[in-house]
């Protein structure tokens, strides 16, 4: 059985973060097979997700502060075998949903392992580690989620616009990554890992985000004059509109101030863009 620290260092309510990605899947999904929609819920957020962060912190071993924990307790080896128990899971269920989300949680599950295990270790090489979570976070689990939810084939329906959406996920999650990371710059510099946000520097990496997060409007702006569903974009710039003076505000306290790009600012913006995400996408669900 896992241990309370094990259990802490799943960190299962990060996963809410990445549900955007689920939910957009969900919503654009031309039928939706209920029992095939839960199971890639569970596999994506209840096993691969928590695996993927277990992990990780196993071979981690965080001092400081990481996402959604202020004091990591220390790790022990349990959470090595429960992450490889929850991985193993959710590989054995997306078989029998169908083979696109079992290569998808294959394919996640390897460059997860790769991108912690010291033996590799891509999360030394920062335009490596950014490309695999901004393509299997993003695209990748759109697309395979897209599949599984409405029972056809990944190589079915590919047009302009299914290209598009998984983008969209892709810059969404892209935007996100060097602002987990900023405030890390210490720890991972001691544990020998140049990360995006090391190189792109603290002010950098705000830009590299506002950059991400722009390109990710225009997408979504094509994606619905594409569909002739324009309202569905000015819903998203109503939603996203507060998100944007968020991150200004904080942008300009870590420009005075640098020390302000800390864990509790870091940890705020996350939980408000997350909510504001996590409500515009399942919004989508039902209009």
């Amino acid at each position: 059985m896992p241990s309370r620290s094990a259990i802490l260092h799943l960190r299962f309510a990060f996963s809410f973060f990445l549900l955007p990605v689920f939910l957009f899947a969900c919503s654009q999904a031309p039928q939706v097979i209920a029992l095939n929609a839960v199971l890639t819920f569970v596999i994506w957020h209840l096993l691969v997700y928590p695996a993927s962060n277990g992990y990780n912190s196993y071979f981690d071993k965080d001092e400081g502060s990481i996402a959604l924990i202020e004091k990591p307790p220390a790790v022990d080896k349990s959470l090595y075998y429960f992450s490889l128990i929850l991985d193993s899971t959710g590989l054995i269920l997306a078989a029998f949903v169908n083979w696109s989300l079992f290569f998808a949680v294959l394919i996640y599950g390897l460059f997860s392992k790769l991108y912690s295990h010291p033996a590799v270790r891509l999360k030394k090489f920062p335009v490596v580690s950014f490309l695999i979570v901004f393509i299997f976070q993003g695209a990748c689990v759109y697309w395979s989620s897209y599949a599984a939810i409405s029972g056809l084939d990944i190589s079915d329906g590919w047009n302009i616009n299914f290209v598009i959406s998984g983008l969209i996920c892709s810059f969404l999650i892209g935007a996100t990554y060097p602002l987990t990371q900023v405030y890390q710059h210490d720890e991972d510099r001691k544990r020998g890992d140049k990360t995006l946000s090391i190189v792109l520097g603290i002010k950098g990496s705000f830009y590299f985000s506002a950059i991400f997060f722009l390109v990710s409007i225009i997408l979504l702006w094509l994606y619905w004059y594409n569909l002739g569903e324009m309202n569905k974009f000015w819903l998203f710039l109503a939603l996203v509109i507060p998100v944007i003076g968020f991150f200004c505000r904080w942008f300009l306290k870590v420009h005075k101030d640098p020390s302000e790009a800390n864990f509790k600012n870091m940890s705020l913006m996350t939980l408000f863009s997350g909510w504001m995400m996590v409500i515009y996408f399942g919004i989508l669900n039902f209009i």
